[in-house]
């Protein structure tokens, strides 16, 4: 695709980020979306990196968008890493299955080298991020807060090789999506956007199973 551009994120962009990430998660995960009001509040939370806020745009209009907060992993000893965990990660439907996602991925993954990070964890389903250099935590010995657990849907990506020693690690993100727990919150701030129908889709069930999983082997 011909004239792509990829830029910071500036306030001017604010809304039409947050309309991208509605039309991109309706219903993907959950009837309706809370994707686009986790956005808006990330912006003020001390965890979020404006300085990895990029956006997509083709032929001036954006397209695109990932977005990153800090988060830690902890070894036995309390010991504490800064790592970054990307998300939402978004794209128009229309431009979906164009691979630029992976564009997206790889420019801020450099843009994060540069700036220090060597780990990126996140949730996600496997079969969208394993092409992207992604594998599941329990290859990482990551294990899930303080449950010992290894989710299916935590995926370890190391920007730096070998950056994970192989000691044992807990994954502790970011409090900034606990906003979207607030269900009154999220939906006042839908209805300033145009309405959509809220539906079930297979999606949500194929999430629920990769959200509830874990990999015990």
């Amino acid at each position: 695709m011909n004239d792509l551009t990829i830029r910071l994120e500036t306030e001017q962009d604010y809304r039409a980020v947050e309309e991208l990430t509605r039309e991109a998660f309706w219903n993907v995960y959950i009837p309706g979306a809370v994707e686009h009001y986790y956005v808006h509040q990330m912006r003020t939370h001390p965890d979020f990196l404006p300085e990895l806020a990029f956006v997509l745009e083709h032929e001036g209009r954006i397209i695109g968008n990932i977005m990153y907060t800090k988060a830690w992993l902890e070894d036995e000893t309390g010991w504490r890493k800064e790592i970054l965990s990307f998300g939402p990660l978004c794209v128009a439907p229309e431009y979906q299955r164009q691979k630029l996602g992976k564009i997206l991925i790889e420019h801020s993954f450099d843009a994060a080298r540069r700036l220090g990070y060597d780990v990126n964890i996140n949730f996600g389903n496997p079969g969208n991020y394993v092409s992207r250099g992604f594998v599941s935590c329990k290859k990482k010995n990551v294990s899930y807060l303080a449950d010992g657990n290894f989710p299916t849907a935590l995926l370890v990506c190391e920007l730096v090789p070998n950056a994970l020693d192989g000691r044992k690690w807990m994954y502790i993100p970011s409090t900034a999506a606990d906003c979207c727990e607030d269900a009154a919150a999220v939906a006042t701030f839908d209805a300033t956007f145009p309405p959509k129908e809220k539906a079930w889709q297979p999606s949500q069930e194929e999430f629920y199973i990769y959200r509830h999983s874990s990999v015990v082997r």
